[in-house]
């Protein structure tokens, strides 16, 4: 989204924090690193014994800096990560928007505590759990865990750096007043998460973006409903005091054939496009891709067609995580060729 600027005048944290250090057991960080586009291969995606490699989750992230806030010296407020289980039986995508509007002046900022929770909480799903259990929590405590602990990193952020007066600056009274009476206002941004396991993909969303899952045999669909409330830059928020009630959540048992890719990015994709028709076209080109081409050209290019597409479509910042299943290949490690700058670490 665009919008204004965060503020020069934020303070400088006095130590990081821990959401962002440690965003989920297992040193999730050790399997997403900022500085690169794309994740490295697990144990558990190395050639078993005997050679053979069944297909396995694979996943791939790339976040660039819009193109208007390449003019307007804005930084990058989206933020976007993946973490892998030791045991490679599960992985969790984190995708966040954040608002950039005048109000939202810290929006960068909770978007980047946004994907690092998704990452703790994501990890907390009942290994194994019965899919009554599974569907369950999915429903009743993913929403409402993420929120609040979203909501709890952000009190701790406000609580070490105060909204300062210089923050309020391009703020008339009526704004102001808003987000004096709720300063979680100022960290303002959406989420998407999904997690998969051997059992099920759980999908989760508050606010704008796009979810997409392409089938192998090229049927595309979505898996959660459109929210018929988020027209022009109009959006749900974490921000708002009842979040958890504004998550649109879907629980897909694998019980037949899983999606062949999922495809989840920030509102500035699809805004690049013409026509929705024209967005769901490259979810189905990016998988014609990978089967032709294989993961390291995509990675290779995505940054750049993400540039390319905030330059000539919508101007914004634009991320994307995808997840497809595909034969394994060589274990690699994250390309600092394909780095956003705008992707270290606050």
């Amino acid at each position: 989204m665009s919008g204004e600027s965060d503020g020069a005048g934020d303070p400088a944290p006095q130590r990081p924090d821990p959401l962002e250090t440690q965003p989920a057991p297992a040193s999730p960080d050790a399997a997403d690193s900022h500085a690169g586009a794309w994740e490295s291969e697990t144990e558990a995606s190395r050639p078993r014994a005997g050679g053979d490699k069944p297909p396995v989750w694979q996943s791939l992230k790339a976040s660039v800096r819009g193109a208007s806030h390449r003019r307007t010296g804005l930084p990058n407020q989206d933020a976007v990560r993946l973490w892998r289980s030791a045991d490679g039986q599960r992985l969790v995508l984190g995708l966040a928007d954040g608002h950039g509007s005048a109000k939202s002046f810290r929006s960068r900022q909770g978007a980047r505590l946004a994907v690092a929770v998704a990452l703790t909480v994501g990890a907390r799903l009942p290994a194994c759990a019965p899919a009554p259990q599974r569907k369950r929590w999915a429903e009743d405590a993913w929403p409402t865990e993420l929120v609040r602990a979203w909501q709890a990193a952000v009190d701790a952020r406000l609580a070490r750096q105060p909204l300062g007066e210089n923050e309020f600056g391009a703020l008339d009274a009526r704004d102001r007043a808003q987000v004096e009476a709720n300063p979680r206002l100022a960290y303002g941004t959406t989420l998407i998460s999904v997690i998969l396991t051997a059992e099920a993909i759980l999908y989760l969303q508050i606010g704008d973006g796009d979810l997409l899952a392409v089938a192998a045999d090229g049927t595309l669909a979505r898996p959660l409903p459109l929210d018929p409330r988020l027209i022009a830059n109009e959006t749900t928020s974490l921000c708002a005091a009842h979040a958890w009630r504004e998550a649109r959540v879907y629980c897909q048992t694998l019980a037949g054939a899983p999606p062949a890719l999922i495809l989840a990015a920030s509102d500035g994709y699809a805004n690049a496009f013409r026509d929705d028709a024209g967005f769901r076209q490259v979810a189905l080109d990016l998988w014609s891709l990978l089967q032709v081409e294989g993961r390291a050209t995509l990675a290779g290019n995505l940054p750049g067609w993400l540039t390319e597409a905030s330059e000539q479509g919508s101007g914004d910042d634009i991320s994307v995580g995808l997840l497809w299943r595909g034969p394994q290949g060589p274990t690699s490690s994250d390309s600092p060729a394909a780095s956003e700058p705008d992707s270290a670490p606050i």
